[in-house]
């Protein structure tokens, strides 16, 4: 794992999209949520924007769909959230959007590998290692197909237009999420929360061919920044 930038590792067979665990020691135990969810504090990792802990009551909501736009300076990407896919992750990526913490922020990581073409966003620092100050357990998913570019059968299609979690390792889920513009291979690790509708797809696609912002060091770059600027001003 790498500091909470949320980096990829390039492996023999594919890609890995990761960010930095807390540190171990912690000098008081984290407040955890008392529902089902457990949104725990990271004291180690404090929020990059002040929130509180997202509600948790008895019962997550389960069933339907919600939608939510970000509203970006290269365009509208509208988004449906599946609450039965990922109720725990709906409920806090709401919670994040009624809170603010995603206006003014910008996405921070584009990569164009030939297995994994995402765009990152949701740290408020821009930095990739920012987050709400909490975690919260994994809701991976089960039936994605095998991806075709992985002979070890380990990968899955995360297909164009899914919408899912970045994270650290096991049970990290924060704030900071991916959104695929071409279908992509990776482990079934990354929880799948809901979709990109066909008029994000198009913003999507602007970013995309734009590319990677490119430097001194490496001029073609298929990972960093994104050329054309994105910023999430406002989500409702």
């Amino acid at each position: 794992m790498v500091p909470r930038r949320i980096a990829v590792t390039v492996l023999a067979a594919g890609l890995l999209l990761g960010a930095a665990a807390a540190p171990a020691h912690a000098s008081a135990p984290p407040e955890v949520t008392k529902g089902p969810c457990g949104y725990t504090e990271t004291p180690d990792e404090p929020a990059a924007r002040p929130v509180p802990l997202p509600p948790d009551p008895r019962h997550t909501p389960d069933r339907g769909t919600v939608t939510t736009t970000l509203i970006t300076n290269v365009g509208l990407i509208p988004l449906t959230l599946d609450r039965a896919k990922a109720p725990c992750t709906v409920q806090s990526f709401l919670h994040l959007v009624r809170h603010r913490f995603y206006n003014k922020t910008i996405c921070h990581r584009l990569t164009t590998y030939p297995t994994l073409k995402v765009l990152q966003c949701g740290d408020p620092s821009g930095t990739g290692e920012g987050g709400p100050g909490y975690r919260y357990k994994d809701e991976l998913p089960t039936d994605l197909p095998p991806a075709p570019t992985d002979p070890t059968g380990a990968r899955r299609v995360y297909a164009r237009g899914v919408l899912a979690m970045a994270n650290a390792g096991p049970d990290t889920n924060g704030s900071q999420f991916f959104l695929v513009f071409a279908d992509s291979a990776l482990r079934p690790n990354y929880t799948i929360f809901g979709s990109v509708r066909p008029l994000g797809l198009r913003t999507l696609d602007r970013i995309a061919a734009g590319g990677v912002a490119p430097t001194a060091e490496d001029p073609a770059p298929v990972d960093g920044p994104p050329a054309i600027r994105t910023e999430i001003c406002l989500a409702l």
